[in-house]
């Protein structure tokens, strides 16, 4: 049974944000998840996938997070629990029926998770989603602790059905990734089936209806308003004139801070758990016992700007800062030390910093940049495209994944992205404005999350480029999740049908289409070499598992490959290929034999074929 069905109410169990997330939903009676993987929220998804192979819970991974939402929506119009999962980048995706469910409105609860990644850890920005919900007109709660982030998830679908409005429950890396006991609750019974009673004049957004729904929304952001001035995760600790007003992570970093600086007596803190909409009476109530206040949160000036309005509202003066020289940057994460310092410059606090501790006498830890994995496809790809096209004046859009690793020297195949798809259709552009060689690279994953769009563009405008899809057989970079070019014959699961990335390319008009195995590296050069000679929209299909993947699958059978001394140093294997399985011992290259895998690329390019497989010891 899997640990999060634990029936137990008061058990306590040590998880991860996204594992409470999940148990959360489970104790609210979740019947019905979508979701499109993405870091930081992807544990959130793994956990329910599994949860839904032992129960009577219905999870899948959509296509994108557009389709996600759009299912869910019929899922929670239909009356059942609907929890929808994503990160912060995938709203952007989904924002299209966002906007507008928030007119139609739900029957049964449904939850949207907006997982944050502030300082980009995995991302390819850092955008505040708390503007979505003041956007959209949608309720937001924002959890501080795991324990909270279970909470708030049941707490969640009962406003969501109070209101009859999605609710955002928005979280950060520092929740998602962050591990506590966590204390069970009930486990409610789902209702896994429902009915659609049908209301065209409610449910079909034509403008004559869509004028009255947002009359609706305006009436329900209001109600919400009112429960927020109430709500028990907008609290008020402590009665010193000195004000903080903060929200999820920093909310911890700021109780540490009035501790370590002995300030309890000075300090109250307004902690905002309900963002959206704000407590506006609460919130000027609070300012009115204050003389001065600092507003903490990591990202946007989002409460800064609202804080201000509702005192200028109350005709209150006094200084309100957030966002400054000298104080909080709107850039990356906080920490406890930079909270415990600005405020300790802002409220004039004498505060001497613990001295540095002294690590001249420490080497220096070396580097690790991220790196394609040995034995990955992807580099036997690039290594391959790049040799065909010599000679070339070339540009290399690239897509979201993996993949998106081999902009880095040596392989240099990684020009312009932007987010997912893009690649497709910057090449579009590329193609038309310039007379380069364009070459771009998406995923097999990504292609179907948002590229085949793209590529019916292509084809329908006549553009002329080469499009490397990439199909390693999984959703990779977040973890191994299926897509719907996944044989799920191999993950031992039935009911889904699979779609081939070959069909669908040549049935959107591509005629030369041409699929290469990576690992066979003179082959796939000369069938690489026609592709980009082709004029017009050509495809190339590069077709090998994950090695990750495939040994998780039990399907790899590693051969470790060592260097002989035939070796002449030339280091092509290092300096075009740049395998962490290589390393230098002195002048001499080696293998290691535990990170090899045994793909051969190396051996292949290898111009004194120095390069052999380690004998089996018999």
């Amino acid at each position: 049974m899997h640990k999060l069905l634990t029936a137990d109410p008061g058990t306590q169990m040590l998880l991860l944000g996204n594992e409470a997330i999940a148990r959360g939903a489970l104790e609210a009676g979740v019947a019905f998840a979508t979701t499109y993987p993405g870091t930081p929220s992807s544990e959130i998804s793994l956990n329910l996938f599994q949860i839904s192979q032992e129960s009577d819970l219905y999870f899948e991974y959509s296509t994108n997070e557009k389709v996600a939402l759009e299912v869910a929506a019929g899922a929670a119009n239909a009356g059942l629990r609907t929890l929808c999962i994503m990160k912060h980048v995938g709203v952007n995706v989904a924002a299209d029926p966002l906007m507008t469910l928030a007119y139609v409105g739900v029957k049964g609860g449904l939850v949207i998770v907006s997982a944050d990644d502030p300082n980009m850890f995995s991302s390819q920005n850092e955008q505040d989603n708390r503007y979505y919900a003041k956007m959209a007109g949608l309720p937001m709660l924002e959890p501080s602790t795991v324990q909270e982030a279970k909470e708030m998830v049941a707490q969640a679908f009962a406003l969501s059905e109070q209101l009859h409005e999605p609710v955002i429950l928005r979280t950060t890396t520092r929740i998602n990734h962050s591990s506590a006991f966590v204390k069970f609750g009930a486990l409610r019974q789902p209702v896994t089936k429902g009915a659609f009673q049908k209301d065209p004049f409610n449910y079909v957004t034509v403008p004559a209806i869509s004028r009255k729904l947002h009359v609706k929304l305006l009436e329900n952001l209001a109600k919400a308003a009112t429960i927020s001035e109430s709500s028990p995760f907008n609290t008020i600790t402590g009665q010193g004139r000195w004000g903080v007003v903060c929200n999820g992570v920093s909310f911890n970093y700021v109780q540490d801070a009035v501790n370590d600086l002995g300030v309890t007596a000075q300090v109250s803190i307004l902690r905002i758990g309900m963002s959206n909409p704000l407590p506006g009476d609460r919130i000027k109530s609070f300012l009115g016992g204050c003389d001065k206040v600092l507003v903490v949160e990591e990202g946007e000036p989002f409460l800064e700007e609202s804080i201000k309005a509702f005192a200028q509202e109350a005709g209150l003066i006094l200084p309100i800062h957030g966002k400054a020289d000298g104080l909080f940057s709107r850039l990356y994460e906080f920490d406890p030390a930079l909270v415990r310092q600005v405020m300790a410059t802002y409220f004039d606090i004498p505060y001497t910093p613990p001295a540095k501790l002294d690590l001249s006498d420490v080497p220096e830890i070396p580097a690790r940049p991220p790196n394609l994995c040995a034995g990955c496809s992807h580099r036997a790809t690039y290594y391959a495209i790049k040799k065909a096209a010599e000679g070339m004046d070339t540009i290399y859009p690239t897509d979201i994944g993996c993949y998106t690793l081999g902009f880095l020297p040596p392989l240099s195949m990684g020009d312009f992205v932007i987010c997912m798809g893009s690649s497709v259709s910057s090449a579009c552009g590329f193609s038309r404005a310039t007379d380069q060689k364009v070459v771009a690279f998406i995923g097999d994953s990504t292609f179907f999350h948002s590229g085949i769009t793209g590529l019916i563009n292509a084809v329908h405008n006549n553009h002329n480029f080469t499009l490397v899809i990439l199909d390693n057989g999984t959703t990779a970079m977040t973890g191994h999740q299926p897509h719907p070019g996944v044989d799920m014959d191999a993950l031992q699961m039935g009911g889904y049908n699979r779609i081939s990335i070959e069909a669908v390319v040549r049935a959107v008009g591509v005629t030369h289409v041409t699929m290469v195995q990576p690992f066979k590296v003179k082959k796939s050069i000369e069938e690489i070499r026609q592709a980009l000679a082709y004029k017009g929209v050509s495809v190339i299909i590069s077709q090998e598992i994950c090695t990750l993947y495939a040994r998780s699958l039990k399907t790899l059978k590693p051969r470790a490959f060592q260097i002989t001394d035939r070796c002449k140093n030339h280091r092509h294997c290092i300096n075009e290929l740049a395998c962490p399985a290589f390393y230098l011992e002195g002048e001499r290259v080696c293998i290691d034999a535990n990170a090899c895998v045994g793909c051969a690329v190396c051996a292949q390019i290898c111009p004194e074929n120095a390069i052999v497989p380690v004998k089996a010891k018999g």
